[in-house]
């Protein structure tokens, strides 16, 4: 249903396409585009509002030098992010922002081909289990499989043995910044700034 203050916005049931630095080093998978923010304005994690995940998200990326300014409220905003890109397990706002299995597995193919178009990737940061699980059925594709089972959790690090000439990238898993897990205080900003952190140590530990 279209929100009342953007009832004469168009809106559009094309793929959001991933969004940030060509040549980064740590990529974030978020669930999906939301119907009035990603899906309105085009790029992930845009235009959601004052306070909404979008602006939760850069302001983080922003303390730890991923991102040049702390909000993302349009597609013209100046917002550029460095080392760092950013796109979604789901590529479709799906309904009631829940996108089921099927959903899921239709969009392997545009998972796949963003990565694959990204060189330098060294670590993945999951913001969500669903994220997290779809990132893991990537790996399976690859013949990547890990025994046991990474477990998701906020701040949990994976590692997964590489087959011959290839790199896996490390796999951290964060809750995801939506309205309602920033507004409970499941998650906060110092827990979000503190994943950034440790995943800088990382790519700079893996160079």
């Amino acid at each position: 249903m279209r929100k009342r203050a953007f009832r004469d916005d168009v809106y559009w049931g094309r793929l959001v396409p991933g969004f940030g630095d060509p040549a980064a080093r740590v990529v974030l998978i978020g669930l999906a585009p939301a119907a009035h923010g990603a899906n309105r304005t085009g790029r992930v994690f845009t235009g959601d509002g004052g306070g909404g995940s979008g602006d939760f998200l850069m302001s983080a990326l922003h303390r730890t030098g991923f991102a040049n300014i702390a909000t993302s409220q349009r597609i013209d905003d100046g917002l550029r992010l460095f080392d760092a890109y950013i796109l979604a397990a789901v590529r479709c706002a799906p309904p009631q922002n829940k996108p089921t299995p099927e959903e899921i597995a239709r969009c392997q193919d545009h998972l796949d081909a963003e990565i694959a178009a990204l060189p330098n990737v060294r670590l993945v940061i999951a913001l969500g289990r669903i994220a997290f699980d779809a990132w893991l059925q990537r790996l399976k594709r690859l013949g990547v499989v890990s025994s046991p089972r990474p477990q998701f959790g906020h701040g949990s690090v994976a590692r997964f043995d590489a087959p011959p000439r290839t790199t896996v990238p490390i796999l951290m898993g964060s809750y995801h910044p939506s309205r309602q897990n920033t507004h409970t205080g499941k998650l906060t900003a110092r827990m979000l700034e503190s994943v950034f952190r440790t995943a800088r140590r990382l790519v700079e530990d893996a160079d």
